[in-house]
C-alpha cells in the first residue's frame, strides 16, 4: 500500500484530494455496491417461491420460511465477526472471501436434491452476504467526506432496501417460466463475474492491524440471536402441526436466547475495556446511533415481515400466480430505487427530521391499512399500500444509516457497521418469524373451529399485520430524536454524545 492509503482501523484518513485516490475510491465503492446488490437480492428472492417449494419439497410454510429466516439469522451470527475480519485483513482478500462463499452457496442451492441441502446452501450464501455489507458501509464511511455521505448512503439504501424489494418480482418471473432452481442458476454467473472483476480490480484501501477474536463471544452471539429467532419460528411450527409433539416447548429457545444475549453483552462490556470486544457496544453511548438502530430494527421487521406475508396472501388467499405477485410488488421496489438518491440529497441539505418523521407515519399507516386485507381485497389497494410502504421506508433508510454511523468516532466505524448489520438481520428474521407465527397460529385456531381455510388464513394475516402496526407506532415517537451529526473534517473524530 502507498502512504496515502486509507487506514480503516483507527488512524486519521488521507484527504481525498489526489486524482489517483479519487479514481481508486470510486472504483472500489462501485464494485462493492454492485456486488452487494447481487448478494442482498437473495435475501428475499425465495419469498414468492414458498408455495412452490412447499409442494415440490413436501414441507410446511413455517419450514419453508426458514430458507429466508436462516439466511438472515446466519448473517446476524456472522456479521459481528466481520469487525474482526475488517481489522485483520485488507479490502481485497475480504471481498474475495465474501464473494467466494456466496458463489459456493449459490451453486450448492441450485443443485440441492432436497430441503436440507438447499438450506445449507442458503446458509453458505448468507456467510458471504454477511461479510459484504459491513465491508461496504465501513469503506464508504472511511472514503467519503461527511458533506457527501447522504448521497453515497442513498446508494447503499438502494442495495439494502431495493434489492430485497425486487427479490419477489425477479423470483416471480423466474418461477413463471422456469423451475425454482433457476433462481440460483441465473445468479451464479453474475456472482462469479463480480468475483473475477473484483479480484482483478479492487485495490486495498485499509491497513490491517492486530485484533483478537474472542471465540466465547462468537458462541454466545450465536446462542443469543439464534435462540430468539428459532423460538419465534417454533411457535408457528407448533401451530402448523396442530400443536403436536416437539423436542421442547417454543419458549425454551427464547429463554436460551435472552440469557445468551445477556451474557454476550456483559462479556462485551468487559472485553471492550481493553479493546478486545467482538462487538464494541460503546457505539450505543452515542444517543443518535442508539435511536437510529432501534428505528432500523422496527423498519426491517415491517419490511421483511411484509415481503414474506404479501406473496403468501396474494397466492394463497387471492389466488394469484407467482408472476402476478411479482408484478404487483415491482412498482414498490422501483419507487425505493428512484427515491434513494433523491432522499440522500435532501438529507445533505435539510437533515434527517424532515424525512424520517413523514416516513415513519407512512409506514405505520400502511401497516394499519394491511390489517383490513381479506379474500375480497382489490389488487389495486394492495398495490397502493405496497408503493406507499416503499416510499415511507425510502424516506427512512438513508437518513438512519447516515446519521447513525456519522455520529460515531472514526475508530468505531467498523463496529458500528457490524452492529447495524446484526440488528437489521435479527430484526428482519424476527419480523418474518413473528408475522408467520402469528398468521399460522390464528389460521390453525380458526380452522379447528370450523372456519374455511381461505378466510381463516385471511384473518391470520390480519393479526400479523396488526402486531406490526402496533410496533410501528414506537418508530413515530423515536423519529423526533434523530439529529444530523455535525460536519467533521475527514481526519477528525465526531464529538461523543452527538
Amino acid at each position: 500500500m502507498s502512504p496515502t492509503d486509507v487506514n480503516g482501523a483507527s488512524a486519521p484518513q488521507t484527504p481525498l484530494g489526489e486524482p489517483d485516490n479519487s479514481a481508486r475510491n470510486r472504483l472500489v465503492i462501485g464494485l462493492l455496491l454492485v456486488s452487494a446488490f447481487v448478494v442482498i437480492l437473495n435475501e428475499t428472492i425465495m419469498s414468492v417461491a414458498i408455495p412452490h417449494l412447499m409442494a415440490d419439497l413436501d414441507i410446511s410454510a413455517s419450514a419453508a420460511q426458514w430458507l429466508t429466516s436462516a439466511f438472515m439469522l446466519t448473517m446476524a451470527v456472522v456479521i459481528p465477526i466481520t469487525g474482526y475480519l475488517l481489522q485483520r485483513l485488507n479490502t481485497r482478500p475480504v471481498f474475495i472471501l465474501a464473494m467466494s462463499a456466496f458463489s459456493a452457496g449459490t451453486l450448492l442451492s441450485g443443485i440441492a436434491p432436497g430441503f436440507e441441502v438447499l438450506l445449507v446452501g442458503r446458509i453458505i450464501q448468507a456467510c458471504g452476504t454477511a461479510i459484504m455489507m459491513p465491508l461496504l458501509m465501513t469503506t464508504i464511511m472511511n472514503l467519503v467526506p461527511p458533506e457527501s455521505r447522504g448521497r453515497t448512503m442513498g446508494n447503499i439504501s438502494i442495495v439494502i432496501s431495493v434489492a430485497p424489494a425486487l427479490g419477489p418480482t425477479i423470483g416471480g418471473f423466474i418461477l413463471e417460466h422456469l423451475e425454482w432452481r433457476w433462481m440460483f442458476y441465473l445468479v451464479l454467473p453474475i456472482a462469479l463475474a463480480a468475483l473475477a472483476l473484483g479480484a482483478a480490480k479492487i485495490q486495498n484501501v485499509t491497513t490491517p492491524s492486530k485484533a483478537p477474536l474472542d471465540v466465547v463471544s462468537v458462541i454466545l452471539s450465536a446462542l443469543g440471536f439464534g435462540g430468539l429467532v428459532y423460538g419465534l419460528s417454533s411457535l408457528g411450527g407448533d401451530a402448523s402441526h396442530g400443536g403436536g409433539a416437539t423436542i421442547f416447548p417454543a419458549w425454551v429457545p427464547v429463554v436460551v436466547g435472552v440469557i445468551g444475549l445477556g451474557v454476550f453483552i456483559t462479556r462485551q462490556f468487559a472485553l471492550q475495556k481493553r479493546d478486545a470486544a467482538l462487538l464494541d457496544l460503546r457505539t450505543f453511548g452515542t444517543p443518535v446511533f442508539t435511536v437510529s438502530v432501534v428505528m432500523m430494527a422496527i423498519s426491517m421487521m415491517a419490511m421483511f415481515g411484509s415481503l414474506i406475508l404479501l406473496p403468501i396472501y396474494m397466492q394463497n388467499v387471492l389466488g394469484l400466480d407467482a408472476s402476478q405477485t411479482g408484478l404487483t410488488l415491482l412498482p414498490g421496489g422501483l419507487v425505493m430505487g428512484l427515491m434513494a438518491p433523491f432522499v440522500g440529497r435532501l438529507f445533505d441539505r435539510f437533515g434527517p427530521t424532515v424525512l424520517i418523521v413523514p416516513g415513519t407515519v407512512l409506514v405505520s399507516g400502511v401497516l394499519w391499512g394491511m390489517t383490513t386485507l381479506n379474500q375480497f381485497t382489490s389488487i389495486y389497494f394492495i398495490l397502493g399500500l405496497h408503493i406507499t410502504l416503499s416510499l415511507g421506508l425510502a424516506l427512512m433508510f438513508t437518513p438512519l444509516f447516515t446519521s447513525s454511523l456519522g455520529s460515531l468516532p472514526r475508530h468505531l466505524y467498523s463496529h458500528g457497521s457490524a452492529v447495524i448489520g446484526t440488528i437489521q438481520q435479527v430484526a428482519g428474521a424476527a419480523g418474518i418469524a413473528l408475522f408467520v407465527s402469528l398468521m399460522t397460529l390464528r389460521t390453525a385456531d380458526l380452522v379447528a373451529d370450523g372456519v374455511e381455510a381461505v378466510p381463516a388464513m385471511s384473518q391470520g394475516i390480519q393479526l400479523a399485520f396488526l402486531c406490526g402496526a402496533i410496533i410501528s407506532m414506537f418508530a413515530i415517537v423515536a423519529a423526533f430524536f434523530i439529529r444530523k451529526p455535525p460536519a467533521q473534517p475527514m481526519g477528525a473524530e465526531p464529538v461523543p454524545g452527538h
